[in-house]
């Protein structure tokens, strides 16, 4: 029987919505389950969702048996949502909901509930917990979360295939009613698609539908909760589906046949034509591969497929000749790169057109009979010698007729000429083979209406002959020691040749003949192109002769034979025991056969001389003790006459070169170094006419032998300082101290008329008198 109220107030709870008859229902409850200790209506109350009425919905009663109605007991509610949304009277012990509740929000509360003292608020029974349960009833509709769909299948798929799988979820309480029981529905794209009722996959409902007839279809897919029965609520959602292209159509060309026109003068690898063949299938499928299948002039073209737009591309492989051929036929062939096997009963996937290319004449450019000629003239040729011929002809049917001419870019100093009508190459002036040894010459071919031209190339290579005598191969400084011993080599001697003989250099060495048979040097033939000089006696002696110089015969092994005397100064040197040279050239004589008082009373006057000049408040002659003897600096207080002064001494001396000095020879010195051959000291040759590593050397021994003859120079070390330009220039010296010792023809009288700051200039240089300056 408990059971049975139980249930009935279950019914009443999902069919009730009027609180008096839940009280009812609930009062005659609780009279059939009493408790021994405290007497709660039950532990679980049920109250619908988005109750709408305008009073407190009434949710139950609670009621303890230590109540007597007397009023001294009250009832406290506590718990979730207590005061906010539940309410109880605090004497009855009603509670009512004072809010709409969203079982979707919240699906239950628990409270808990107490019997206090109404006087001393002390709990006349423990404290007891309860649930309040949210009762759902059908107010959301299915929603697709992941909607809008996008999906693919691929075309001329069979009925049935799979497409997608959509799926709607129902906030409602699943384990309540239908409310959440969905079910699936098309609303628009019929007959083309079909979906499952409980599953949502979406299938294909025709066969064979093609994308290049129609590719795109929006599907739209109803859900309905209640298990679709009337009175349910229900959501949609949108199905894109695409057809993805498969290759089910083969490649077409638009026109049987295709004509294109080219010039003749088309470089290799030019494109010829475009063809394209039309495939409605997209992306791999409609990849074309093209071949040429047959066509005139085998390897004449070929064809590719360019990839950014499926075109076939004919070029050119060999070169276009119209006088030969000037048209041609092909056969092309398109085909599908990506063959699908599922498609092949719908035929072959190639297709075939054909080309027409018609060749163009042109003006050809003339074409030499060999692009390179190799050409050979001796370099003693005569002018005007010939040295080969270049030949070119028209390939065009007017044969026009050809000039030629050198490209002077390649021949800047004009050796060649050719002639214009005939071709032939000769030359134009002497030729050295030294200078350059082969001519890298460029010939132009250009028809008698100068267009177009062409170029052929010709290396003319030069011969040699024996035109260049032998040289010394550098110049030598042979140093002889005094201690040296007859038959003691002192020099090995080589020659250079700049002439290139077939069989390389023979030189052959001998004394010249002045000193062929001289007593002191002899020289020997070493056979290998290098000769040895020797002594032919000992006891050089350089206060005797400082230096030796000898002619040097050297003759090459060409024909005719070619010879050069070269000097090589031969200088004696004080030597030390290992040989090592200390000291060379000539040396002053030394007093002999003085005495010891000699030398005193020398020593003396020199100390008195001294002494004398310290009184006059002269600088003394000897340096101080602290300064290096080695760096003596004589010091005069001589004053000059400033720039005004031009007769003190000859400034141009310090700088030019070319200066001639009568040395005052002294009579402890040597004389002048003998030679094998005089040269008188007017015609000695000048110093800007010697090598530049030469200049400096005689300009210091030059200098060293004056200091050595000064009577006025010291007896001891003492430092010497020149001014030397070099001789480097061209233009030679810019020295305006030079300049004052040379004749010149030059006119400065204009000077004169420059003002007061160019009057000095002008007495200097603007002398119409013409006499010099230092007179």
């Amino acid at each position: 029987f408990k059971l049975s109220i139980l249930l009935l107030f279950w019914f009443a709870c999902f069919l009730g919505r009027r609180p008096k008859r839940w009280v009812g229902v609930a009062q005659a409850f609780a009279a059939l389950w009493p408790s021994h200790k405290r007497s709660w209506v039950w532990n679980q109350f049920f109250v619908l969702e988005e109750y709408t009425g305008n009073e407190p919905l009434y949710v139950g009663k609670l009621h303890s048996d230590v109540d007597k109605g007397d009023g001294k007991v009250k009832y406290v509610l506590t718990g979730e949502g207590a005061t906010t949304i539940f309410t109880i009277d605090e004497n009855t012990g009603d509670i009512h909901a004072t809010k709409r509740l969203d079982r979707e929000a919240q699906a239950y509360y628990t409270l808990q509930a107490q019997a206090v003292d109404r006087i001393t608020n002390l709990p006349v029974e423990p404290k007891s917990e309860f649930v309040v349960k949210v009762q759902d009833i059908n107010d959301n509709e299915p929603k697709f979360v992941d909607g809008p769909y996008l999906a693919g299948v691929p075309e001329m798929s069979p009925l049935g295939t799979m497409v997608v799988q959509v799926e709607a979820t129902d906030a409602d309480d699943p384990t309540y009613g239908n409310s959440a029981r969905v079910v699936y529905s098309i609303v628009h794209g019929q007959p083309y698609f079909s979906v499952e009722p409980k599953t949502g996959i979406i299938r294909t409902a025709l066969a064979n539908m093609d994308r290049e007839s129609r590719d795109q279809y929006v599907l739209v897919i109803q859900a309905k909760d209640m298990v679709g029965q009337m009175g349910g609520l229900s959501g949609t959602t949108t199905v894109t589906v695409t057809l993805t292209d498969v290759n089910d159509n083969p490649p077409r060309f638009t026109h049987d046949s295709y004509q294109y026109t080219v010039l003749e003068s088309l470089p290799l690898q030019s494109v010829v034509a475009r063809i394209k063949a039309a495939d409605i299938d997209i992306g791999s499928n409609a990849e074309i591969d093209y071949r040429i299948m047959d066509g005139d002039g085998p390897g004449m073209f070929n064809i590719t497929t360019d990839e950014d737009t499926q075109e076939g591309v004919i070029f050119l492989q060999k070169t276009l000749d119209f006088e030969t051929i000037n048209s041609f036929a092909l056969k092309i062939e398109a085909t599908n790169r990506n063959i699908d096997s599922n498609f092949l009963s719908l035929g072959p996937f190639s297709d075939t057109t054909s080309v027409k290319v018609t060749v163009e004449d042109v003006n050809e450019p003339p074409i030499f009979s060999s692009p390179l000629s190799q050409m050979v003239v001796s370099e003693d040729a005569k002018m005007g010698t010939s040295i080969g011929r270049v030949s070119a002809h028209d390939p065009d049917s007017l044969n026009s007729a050809i000039r030629y001419s050198i490209d002077r870019n390649t021949d800047l100093e004009r050796f060649f000429n050719v002639d214009a009508l005939s071709g032939v190459i000769s030359t134009a002036k002497p030729l050295d083979r030294e200078a350059n040894s082969v001519h890298n010459l460029t010939i132009f071919a250009i028809e008698s209406r100068k267009f177009p031209c062409s170029m052929s190339f010709a290396v003319v290579k030069v011969l040699d002959v024996n035109d260049n005598a032998p040289l010394f191969a550098m110049d030598y400084e042979t140093l002889l020691c005094e201690n040296a011993m007859a038959g003691q080599m002192i020099q090995t001697i080589s020659a250079v040749d700049k002439d290139e003989p077939p069989n390389g250099h023979r030189f052959y060495y001998a004394l010249a003949e002045p000193v062929a048979t001289n007593l002191n040097f002899t020289l020997r033939d070493n056979k290998d192109n290098t000769a040895s000089i020797l002594t032919k006696r000992g006891g050089f002696r350089r206060r005797e002769q400082p230096v030796y110089r000898l002619p040097v015969l050297i003759v090459d092994s060409g024909s005719p034979a070619l010879s050069s005397t070269n000097t090589l100064s031969v200088r004696v040197c004080e030597c030390d025991s290992d040989g090592v040279a200390l000291s060379c050239g000539a040396v002053a004589y030394t007093a002999t056969g003085l005495s010891t008082g000699a030398l005193l009373a020398i020593l003396g006057l020199m100390v008195l001389l001294i002494v004398t000049m310290r009184r006059r408040k002269k600088e003394p002659l000897i340096l101080e003790e602290e300064r290096d003897v080695r760096e003596n600096i004589v010091r005069y207080d001589d004053e000059g006459g400033g720039e005004e002064d031009t007769e003190a001494f000859d400034m141009v001396t310090l700088r030019n070169l070319n200066v001639i000095r009568d040395p005052n020879v002294r009579r402890d010195v040597t004389p002048d170094t003998p030679t094998f051959f005089h040269y008188p000291s007017a015609s000695r040759p000048a110093y800007k006419n010697l090598p530049d590593n030469v200049v400096f050397r005689e300009f210091i021994w030059e200098r060293l032998k004056d200091a050595d003859v000064d009577p006025s120079a010291p007896p001891y070390d003492s430092l010497q300082t020149y001014a030397f330009e070099g001789s480097g220039s061209v233009a030679e010296s810019l020295s305006s101290l030079e300049s004052l010792s040379t004749d010149s023809d030059q006119n400065y009288d204009y000077l004169s008329n420059w003002g007061p700051r160019f009057k000095k200039l002008a007495d200097l240089y603007g002398n119409s008198e013409g006499a010099s300056v230092f007179s």
